[in-house]
């Protein structure tokens, strides 16, 4: 009995054993059928193309450089085996795009040549500026202009004058442009020939970038200016169909006027009932507003109006004048040229390039006079109360409030550079 028992209990660990060892080798079985079922999927291998100004350049070699002194398409393409033919083709057909005559010096150009013995150049593409380019297809058949991809780049600066504003602002990457368009902006808030060391501004705008590199600057999107202790908040806002800037109490920072004819310069010489002439050697009134600056710089309209004479007297030299209303009419003197188009009976815009700074007539060196009439009577421009443009409308006070109150929080959040506070303190 007992070895009945022994046997019957041997036979069913035995069972159990086989059991778990069928078990056991079952799951691996299990996994090898699943692996055998599944469909091998397939990657498909896209080559992606060399692209370069939008041509594929795989086959092609390419050959970069910048135009010489005095070269010419034909000088540039010459060692490249293209026809004179084909360069007169293509400099007839390209006028309209870009006029082959107007390639200049230092600009950057590529010719992609075949990946042969012969290296005879396909295309031909020339960059007038850092955000354009040309491409000349040398069989003559295309010819096209395109723009490069554009990375608009907000930037938010703030700084504290420890030199003047051009030379602080350029320090911190700020473009001449910007430079220009924040001066206009607070021109009959701020008088920026009397800047004083420690007077802050902060400004946000948009860069365009192309490569790497700032091509132009967007409008102002908020700034603000500390003058002697005095802010000024200029706040953007759409009325009338226009993007003016106010204060914080609605009112315009636009005036009829620019503050000055003249971008960046300096006040040679004011408004002046005896002044003494250094050309005549004699005392005499000076009845108007001198601005130094160099030969060929650009003078502006300081309104919209009408060119009532553009000419020359042995006096004024080269003179425009410009007749703004009813009211007020402008001159400018001494220039070196006056502006292609500017002639009697034209319309002129706030802003427009009207001649150049030169010194001709009575003038010892390069300037601006700059003349001003009120009802016929010439005054002191610097002392004249000029009107401003329209406020803050009762019906959008409410939409200006939340603007206003959104550029007042985006303004102050902008901190000051680090380390201007100490170059501050030490040089006073």
């Amino acid at each position: 009995m007992k070895k009945k028992l022994i046997a019957a209990t041997g036979a069913m660990l035995l069972a159990a054993a086989g059991i778990g060892f069928y078990q056991f080798n079952l799951e691996p079985e299990r996994e090898v059928v699943v692996e055998e079922t599944q469909t091998p999927v397939e990657t498909a291998i896209v080559k992606e193309k060399n692209l370069l100004y939008g041509i594929d350049v795989d086959d092609l070699a390419v050959v970069e450089g910048v135009v010489g002194r005095n070269q010419t398409l034909s000088t540039i393409l010459a060692p490249f085996d293209v026809p004179y033919q084909i360069i007169d083709q293509i400099a007839k057909k390209s006028k309209d795009i870009f006029d082959v005559r107007k390639i200049a010096y230092n600009k950057k150009y590529t010719v992609l040549t075949a990946k042969d013995s012969s290296s005879t150049a396909e295309f031909f593409i020339y960059e007038p500026n850092a955000a354009e380019f040309v491409v000349y297809k040398l069989d003559g058949k295309d010819i096209y202009k395109e723009a490069k991809p554009v990375e608009i780049r907000k930037r938010e600066v703030a700084g504290q004058i420890t030199s003047s504003l051009y030379v602080n602002m350029t320090q911190q990457g700020i473009t001449p442009d910007l430079i220009d368009q924040f001066a206009d902006l607070y021109g009959w808030s701020v008088d920026f020939q009397r800047l004083q060391k420690g007077d802050k501004y902060k400004v946000v705008y948009n860069e365009r970038v192309v490569e790497g590199e700032v091509v132009g600057v967007d409008d102002i999107q908020a700034a603000f200016f500390e003058h002697m202790g005095q802010p000024y908040h200029a706040i953007p806002f759409e009325q009338n169909g226009q993007v003016s800037f106010f204060d914080e109490k609605g009112n315009s920072f636009k005036k009829a006027f620019l503050r000055d004819p003249v971008k960046f310069t300096r006040i040679s010489s004011r408004y002046n009932l005896r002044r003494y002439h250094p050309v005549q050697k004699r005392y005499k009134a000076h009845l108007g507003t001198d601005y130094a600056a160099p030969r060929g710089t650009e003078i502006r309209a300081v309104g919209d109006g009408t060119i009532i004479a553009a000419s020359y007297t042995r006096g004024n030299g080269n003179y425009v004048k410009v007749k703004h209303n009813g009211t007020y009419t402008t001159q400018y003197l001494h220039m070196s040229k006056i502006a292609g188009g500017i002639r009697n009976g034209v319309r002129v815009k706030q802003g427009q390039v009207i001649g150049y700074v030169g010194s001709t007539g009575l003038a010892t060196g390069p300037h601006l006079c700059f003349r001003f009439w009120k009802h016929g009577k010439q005054v002191d421009w610097l002392k004249e109360d000029i009107p401003p443009s329209e406020p803050i409308s009762e019906q959008n006070k409410l939409a200006f409030e939340r603007v206003k109150q959104e550029k007042l929080d985006l303004l102050a959040s902008i901190p000051y550079e680090e380390g201007q506070e100490e170059r501050l303190l030490t040089e006073r």
